[in-house]
């Protein structure tokens, strides 16, 4: 069937190269037809040698239940480690290949990111959530309101919510930086783009180009050292507080041995669900081929049955 289903692809897609040919060469510079909701023109030049007409389809899957299968195969590796996948997008797959029509309907898209305020980060960093820095925000006063907010016994104790606040704090930095070259430099960026239309033909423009690039990285670089610095000296003083507090020390040991049990149980339930995985995975392909196996069976008893009847009969 895979061999089959591939060369009818490839029938197909030759059967549309020569139709994309004929169309190209026959037709008027603009021929008109009626859709719904108004009239359209098509023209001569979008059939040309710059577009490919091609089937829509996979010449590998050939079956729907081969792409459920596939589907669900995707899911299964996504789920095992869902940080490193686009989680929509997987499901959003698994409801193409079980066919379902409206999707939206079903599984809306995720809101686009937005900036928020420094108190919604915070409600997202108590509650687990991502949250990131965008360029134009006021990215001292955001600082200064994590670094306030880091000052809260809760948030001390908590040891994922002070990396996701110090993570957001970073992004500030280098957002920052970044936006204060680009006032430093604003003529050598305009020159830049100049550069780099020349950078593919003219070796003086491409040494230019680069030594330009160094010049802006450096200043940048300088300006993240200089604000991590500051941010740090701030944070060491609201640290300190705590440092000297020998309370907040055993509670603080509390949480971090309270915190590496947590993870150290959810290593093994992690283990423990690849591991009933992988064995479902394995009966699965066990019962595919025991029922392969009964079916070559049955197809033999039956030639079987079939050369003992017409033996009888010829007897």
């Amino acid at each position: 069937m895979s061999a089959i289903h591939k060369r009818c692809y490839a029938a197909m897609k030759n059967e549309f190269k020569l139709l994309s040919k004929v169309v190209s060469q026959y037709l008027p510079p603009e021929y008109p037809y009626d859709v719904v909701g108004g009239a359209r023109n098509i023209k001569q030049a979008d059939f040309d040698d710059r577009i490919d007409v091609v089937p829509v389809a996979d010449p590998n899957i050939f079956s729907m239940s081969q792409r459920i299968t596939l589907a669900q195969t995707q899911l299964q590796i996504a789920t095992s480690n869902p940080q490193l996948h686009n989680m929509y997008q997987i499901y959003r797959n698994m409801y193409n290949a079980i066919g379902v029509k409206d999707v939206d309907a079903v599984l809306p898209p995720p809101p686009p990111e937005a900036p928020k305020d420094p108190s919604l980060e915070h409600i997202d960093a108590m509650g687990g959530k991502p949250f990131k820095a965008f360029p134009g925000q006021d990215h001292q006063a955001h600082i200064t309101a994590h670094l306030n907010f880091m000052s809260v016994n809760m948030v001390r104790n908590n040891p994922p919510v002070m990396a996701a606040i110090q993570k957001n704090i970073l992004e500030h930095i280098s957002i920052m930086a970044q936006e204060q070259v680009q006032m430093e430099f604003k003529e050598q960026m305009m020159e830049m783009q100049m550069l780099q239309q020349q950078a593919a033909t003219n070796p003086q423009a491409q040494q230019m180009l680069q030594q330009i690039t160094q010049s802006i990285e450096g200043r940048k670089a300088v300006l993240i050292a200089e604000m991590t610095e500051e941010f740090m000296k701030e944070e060491n003083q609201i640290t300190s507080q705590f440092d000297n507090d020998p309370l907040l020390k055993l509670k603080s040991r509390e949480v971090d041995l309270r915190a590496m049990e947590n993870d150290r149980k959810r290593e093994a339930d992690e283990t423990k669900a690849n591991f009933d995985r992988a064995k479902l995975m394995q009966a699965r392909d066990l019962a595919e081929d025991k029922m392969d196996q009964n079916e070559e069976l049955a197809e033999l008893r039956a030639g079987v049955s079939l050369a003992k009847k017409n033996n009888a009969n010829i007897n």
